[in-house]
């Protein structure tokens, strides 16, 4: 597996990254508690210590691009970057040349440029040639300065003596450049100890006065070239002939190379990459910066550090050349915890590899940039990117946050007093005890729907026909059909599915199986669709998304073709798809999905389906730990061990039966004492029935220890959520939630 290639890594919660990252081996068990944690951030203290007259700490979003192929070797890269743009265009640049072969880079072995001014000096041509005569007394003088640094290989290796004009009444002055090896340091302060510690012999032999002493920041002896080779063929795409969109490259880059006024924003382009793998390793990015710009201007006019062209046989040749001089070992680096965690990430093994991580990031950077402006422009390619930061603006909450961003881009009008409106109107359909139907509208269409749910007591019992109480929560999954001219196209943008469906594959994936037993069941697997959904319910988290997502399917099959059907059928042709999808399931998913109502549920021989009335609401907290739940596999688990032994698991699933009744009586009495104890043994036995996990575990202690009477689990287990009766203070439940890097949702169970 490529450790660089996590697919649609961009749609999973911070809390799956983190796991998905350690899971890959890009972080190591300390690491990964760190970040789960927090404690890999700058502390106060720490911060207190870097620079004078602290007040606090800044912080900034660490993220990841992937896909990264350079030399032949798998990155993942750390960036550190308030511009959203940036690290989407990175992971497509890279994931585009790396079908390509990846990125091609060479440095020079770098050289850090010491200088020592010399000025009153009465012949500048002799103390020149003085200074090189005496050259080794020099780098001697030099390195005793710096012992350690020799014995691992580094040190002054060189000088140089230039004689410049000046204005000043000592005429002409004679510069002196120290040509430095600092090995995998920065090496800032080891020259300027350097410098100052050679002036007194450089001014001997010069016969002059030494003034300023420092590095330059234009480390045009440690230079980076990165390349790529990019078919015509992979550029195709978005309405654009590939042959289009090469030549046009090379025509934005050739307006950067003439005109300084363009190669400062293209310029900008490129250390936007180079910029965030900088702040994120710790090292001067000022530095990097102004060397480039110094480089980018070196003739004597401004002009681009990049050069693309067209090869013999047509493909996109780009090239970037720039200085950058950079550590990976130094004081400031290990200070700060973040960038020590980043460079374990990244896995480099000295200075000038992670210079040539960042030139090809550079590269990568502004291809992605001049490619969307040859294109469909920048403001079209950012408008997902852009319609998040107006949404946040806006105070758009978490769990309305991609609702709120997708009927924003609808809308066309990525404004913040439209996400306020949008945000109102989202509200409205979703407030608690809201029964979702046919009839919902987005911006005005007609919308199948289906409820997700959360069960209180009973799961995996209510399998064994067992009682069940569970509810419907203020999520819905939303649907709609668009006749087309062939096929049946799956379209899901929240979860980044783009599909033709194909019901003739040897294994299709059980949705599209559920889909296709569906069409048939309504007589409509003939006909051309488009079917586009919007999952407010989270995917795979125990909440009933699968039944909730064929239900609002069925609702606009219904709607669209005028099926007449109603929620008796709705219920039963859900009930069908997930059997596809789970194997045995119990029916309770599907009720809820159809019905929207606070139910206590049986299946089998006796079944029962009873709308459950109270008093006031249940202020619950969703707690949702990222993982993905496959009830499928949960409920298959459990079946096997009720086969082996099915006298104990009878046992078990009687006294779960058992708890459901007590938890009845307790909602009929408003006791949320008992019926929160009711919850907290449940799911005890649903731990004994191993469909637990790690996370579920801290999510119901974080909920216990702050507040919660009840915490237990919800839906299959095995990952997915847990649910948190919280009758004092559900706001510190779900607060705490969050600050430990999970997903919380508040809402009140049985609201009319």
């Amino acid at each position: 597996m490529d450790r660089s290639r996590i697919p649609q890594f961009y749609k999973m919660t911070v809390p799956e990254r983190v796991r998905t990252v350690r899971d890959r081996g890009l972080l190591g068990p300390e690491d990964y508690q760190s970040l789960q944690s927090g404690r890999h951030t700058l502390s106060i203290q720490l911060a207190d210590k870097m620079i004078e007259n602290v007040i606090g700490v800044m912080g900034l979003p660490v993220g990841l691009g992937l896909n990264f192929l350079i030399n032949n070797k798998d990155y993942v890269v750390p960036l550190v970057v308030e511009e959203p743009s940036i690290v989407a265009a990175l992971g497509s640049a890279a994931k585009l040349v790396r079908q390509a072969g990846g990125f091609e880079v060479e440095s020079q072995e770098p050289r850090l440029i010491g200088q020592v001014q010399i000025v009153d000096v009465p012949d500048p041509s002799g103390a020149r040639s003085a200074l090189l005569q005496r050259k080794a007394e020099i780098l001697n003088l030099a390195n005793s300065m710096h012992p350690k640094m020799i014995a691992r290989g580094g040190g002054a290796k060189d000088i140089e003596v230039f004689i410049h004009p000046s204005q000043g009444p000592g005429g002409d002055m004679v510069v002196l450049h120290l040509l430095v090896d600092t090995c995998d340091a920065m090496g800032a302060n080891l020259v300027n100890t350097m410098c100052e510690g050679v002036a007194s012999l450089v001014e001997n032999i010069a016969q002059g006065r030494v003034f300023l002493r420092i590095l330059s920041n234009l480390t045009d002896r440690a230079l980076v070239r990165a390349r790529v080779r990019i078919p015509t063929a992979l550029l195709t795409g978005k309405g654009f002939d590939g042959q289009q969109v090469r030549d046009g490259i090379i025509v934005a880059n050739d307006f950067a190379r003439v005109d300084p006024y363009r190669a400062a924003t293209h310029n900008k382009g490129i250390m936007n990459g180079i910029d965030a793998v900088c702040l994120a390793t710790g090292n001067d990015w000022r530095a990097i910066e102004a060397g480039a710009h110094a480089y980018a201007a070196r003739g004597g006019r401004y002009t681009s550090l990049t050069k693309w062209a067209a090869a013999d046989n047509g493909d996109l040749v780009g090239e970037l050349e720039v200085p950058i001089k950079v550590g990976i070992v130094g004081g400031p680096l290990q200070t700060n915890p973040t960038v020590a965690l980043n460079l374990r990430m990244l896995g480099v093994e000295s200075a000038r590899e992670l210079a040539e991580v960042m030139g090809a990031v550079g590269l990568a950077q502004t291809f992605s940039a001049v490619r969307a402006l040859v294109t469909e422009g920048i403001q079209q390619g950012h408008m997902t990117l852009h319609a998040r930061s107006v949404a946040t603006a806006a105070g758009v909450p978490p769990d309305l946050f991609d609702t709120v961003v997708e009927r924003l881009i609808a809308s066309g009008e990525i404004k913040i007093w439209k996400a306020e409106e949008v945000m109102a109107s989202v509200r409205e359909q979703s407030a608690p005890g809201k029964r979702v139907s046919e009839g919902e509208t987005l911006e005005g269409e007609a919308l199948g729907a289906g409820h997700g749910k959360i069960i209180l007591l009973g799961e995996h019992s209510v399998v064994y026909g067992r009682r069940a109480i569970a509810a419907p929560v203020p999520l819905a999954i939303q649907a709609r059909i668009e006749d087309t001219r062939e096929g049946i196209d799956l379209i899901i943008p929240r979860w980044g599915v783009e599909q033709r469906l194909d019901f003739k594959a040897k294994r299709p994936p059980s949705f599209i199986r559920s889909l296709e037993r569906l069409l048939q069941q309504l007589g409509l697997e003939g006909r051309s669709m488009r079917i586009e959904i919007f999952p407010n319910v989270p995917r795979a988290m125990g909440l009933g998304g699968s039944a909730a997502l064929a239900v609002a399917v069925i609702r606009a099959m219904n709607l669209h073709f005028s099926l007449d059907l109603d929620d008796e059928r709705i219920n039963e042709l859900a009930f069908e798809s997930e059997k596809v999808a789970h194997g045995t399931p119990s029916g309770l998913d599907n009720t809820l999905a159809t019905f929207g109502q606070f139910t206590l549920f049986r299946s089998g021989e006796q079944p029962l389906r009873e709308v459950i009335t109270v008093d006031k609401p249940l202020p619950i907290v969703i707690g949702m730990s990222g993982v993905e739940s496959l009830t499928a596999r949960t409920v298959a688990r459990v079946r096997a061990a009720w086969q082996k032994n099915p006298d104990l698991y009878e046992r078990i699933f009687d006294e779960i039966d058992t708890l459901v009744g007590h938890g009845l009586t307790a909602l009929g009495t408003a006791d949320y004492d008992t019926l929160g104890e009711m919850m907290n043994v449940c799911h005890g036995l649903l731990n004994g029935l191993q469909v637990s996990s790690w996370e579920l575990e801290e999510l119901i202690q974080i909920a216990r220890a702050n507040g919660a009477v009840g915490a237990k689990l919800t839906g299959g287990g095995g990952g997915g959520s847990i649910i948190a009766l919280c009758p004092e203070d559900s706001g510190r439940v779900a607060r705490a939630i969050r600050a430990a890097g999970y997903h919380a949702l508040e809402v009140n169970i049985g609201a009319s």
